[in-house]
């Protein structure tokens, strides 16, 4: 332990040089400082072999070059491309308004032959009430012999009109480039189900009606015609319908017994 030394230090003494006395009597006793001594550490061999200098490191194995790249293919010469067939415009009338060639020319002897022809009686049918006609099919088969297919054909001019239970069209009937007749065909409906039905049925019946300007069947309008034929072909039978209650009805004679929805009695 030092012991504090005091020095008595007259007024007229510099203060420096007394401190100066204090430091150097203090120094003189304090105990020896011991050697300097180095410390050791023991290192593991991974971090001793890290501080390996590079000069005793073993080169590392050099990495192999890397294989040229192959040569891309040359580019295939572009095909050039197609030329696309160029369509020629076709032109033709809006026949939803136009009356082209209405009455502008007579048909070909040949044609008006065929058209005009006596209907066979046998293709005549007759339906419950009495109406006697030809089947539909019947009247595009006479235009396929008098115009050949393709050279007719049945042009809407309006939209369907759907009323209630009853669906309608107008139809024109052109027949070589030209406007024949125009009629509006009809068919009943009973549920929206059947409305499909009933419009194709609605052309087949302004096809019908068109068929008289061109005089094909047109005996079946000719009530003189139709009294001779019921006469000759129809027989009217009694029937009863589904309530049991009794009514007349008409069939060909040829026909057999009307079953549904009469039954013949």
């Amino acid at each position: 332990m030092l012991r504090p030394i005091f020095t008595r230090v007259s007024h007229g003494a510099p203060v420096a040089a007394a401190r100066r006395s204090i430091s150097t009597t203090a120094v003189a006793h304090l105990p020896p400082r011991p050697a300097y001594q180095p410390r050791t550490y023991n290192k593991p061999a991974a971090t001793a072999a890290a501080f390996t200098s590079p000069a005793s490191a073993a080169a590392p194995a050099p990495s192999p070059a890397p294989a040229p790249a192959a040569p891309s293919p040359a580019p295939a010469a572009a095909e050039p491309a197609a030329e696309e067939p160029v369509l020629p415009e076709l032109e033709g009338e809006d026949w939803s308004r136009s009356y082209a060639g209405l009455s502008s020319k007579r048909f070909s002897k040949e044609a008006a032959d065929v058209l005009m022809a006596p209907i066979d009686p046998e293709d005549i049918e007759c339906k419950p009430d009495g109406l006697i006609y030809l089947p539909e099919i019947k009247y595009r088969r006479i235009l396929n012999r008098a115009f050949g297919p393709g050279g007719w054909g049945l042009a809407p001019r309006t939209n369907v009109q759907i009323d209630k239970n009853v669906v309608s069209r107008e139809y024109a009937l052109i027949c070589e480039g030209r406007l024949v007749s125009i009629a509006r065909g009809e068919q009943d409906y009973f549920d929206a189900s059947g409305i499909p039905t009933a419009t194709e049925a609605a052309k087949s019946n302004a096809l019908l009606r068109c068929c008289k300007d061109l005089g094909v069947a047109s005996e079946l309008w000719d009530p003189r015609f139709i009294r001779k034929w019921k006469a000759k072909y129809a027989v009217e039978v009694w029937c009863e319908d589904r309530t049991g209650k009794k009514k007349k009805a008409w069939r060909r004679k040829d026909d057999p017994k009307l079953t549904y929805p009469l039954k013949e009695t």
